[in-house]
């Protein structure tokens, strides 16, 4: 139900931002949000939902580059170092990869195809339709299809 508004709030937000590479990014973001809530009250007004969750990923957004702005140059490089991590959060990390690949591996090639494409290499929905041979709509319904079946499939996968 909720990828009936994909198309929509890309161009709402391409608007807004100038960007329609931001806008899809910022709509791919607020779908896995939506995706991930953790209530199981059923959403009454999924538009609105959608809309706001998509707005509110903006303003943090430019929160976070103002603030970063202000932020001595030292402090940036440091965060960009990798800290060395515990071996545990390694394996779990190294577990979740595992999991998210055995995911898109269920999926059909051109599903997948475009979700890597998309996420991996950055190409935009019209680069991806072009080099898959395939409409823009199709790659944006394959896209939220291959979220929402990673998402399902890792929660399952976690919960044993």
């Amino acid at each position: 139900m909720l990828e009936n508004y994909y198309r929509e709030l890309v161009c709402f937000l391409n608007a807004k931002l100038g960007n329609r590479q931001v806008a899809e990014d910022v709509v791919h973001d607020a779908y896995v949000r939506v995706l991930e809530r953790a209530s199981d009250t059923p959403i009454e007004q999924p538009r609105a939902f959608l809309y706001r969750t998509a707005l509110n990923l903006v303003i943090d957004g430019h929160r976070r580059n103002a603030l970063r702005q202000s932020e001595p140059l030292e402090v940036l490089d440091n965060e960009e170092r990798f800290a060395p991590s515990s071996p545990h959060a390694s394996h779990d990390q190294g577990l979740r990869l595992e999991m998210l690949e055995r995911a898109l591996a269920e999926l059909p090639a051109a599903c997948r195809d475009s979700f890597l494409l998309r996420k991996l290499e950055g190409l935009s929905h019209l680069q991806i339709a072009e080099r898959l041979s395939i409409s823009r709509s199709l790659v944006e319904k394959h896209i939220v299809n291959a979220m929402k079946h990673c998402r399902v499939r890792m929660r399952e996968w976690e919960a044993h």
